[in-house]
């Protein structure tokens, strides 16, 4: 019987893939050189005071949108972190993909997003280039939760 994962992991142990083909296939290629990431949730909270309530409000959650922050070196050559730095020239379904993460658990978010470059050179001369994007969400993420394994 296989372990489930418990406790702390470094981020280096989540794996982050990308479809290269504007998101026709499933995402495959790994990104070379990423550094940071940040996951960032939003959610639309209506509230409501009922009459019965006694001046207590109501909540329900009515929608929800993510992004996710990345920053990284640009490796030129890397099939990945090509094709992310290339749709810093590019507009419209030009920019759309798809991507996964997979984290050590076995858990596995997939999503379909827009690329939205914003860094792909610059810094002081002794610098490496940067690559620094974010895959603004679009639509909803499939959440696959990590096999609980059977006894």
């Amino acid at each position: 019987m296989a372990e489930k994962f418990k406790g702390v992991f470094p981020v280096y142990n989540m794996k982050i893939k990308i479809s290269t083909d504007g998101g026709t296939t499933e995402p495959d290629v790994d990104i070379a050189d990423l550094e940071t990431m940040g996951i960032s949730i939003d959610g639309n909270v209506e509230n409501w005071t009922p009459f019965g309530s006694a001046g207590w409000a109501r909540s329900l959650m009515t929608g929800k949108a993510f992004s996710i922050e990345f920053s990284g070196k640009r490796h030129v050559g890397d099939p990945g972190n090509d094709y992310v730095a290339e749709t810093a020239w590019k507009d419209g379904l030009s920019c759309s993909t798809k991507m996964a993460i997979e984290f050590p658990d076995g858990g596995k978010l997939s999503f379909a997003c827009v690329l939205n470059v914003t860094n792909v050179a610059g810094g002081d001369s002794t610098n490496v280039a940067p690559l620094e994007f974010t895959a603004q969400g679009d639509g909803k993420p499939t959440w696959t939760p990590a096999a609980t394994p059977t006894a």
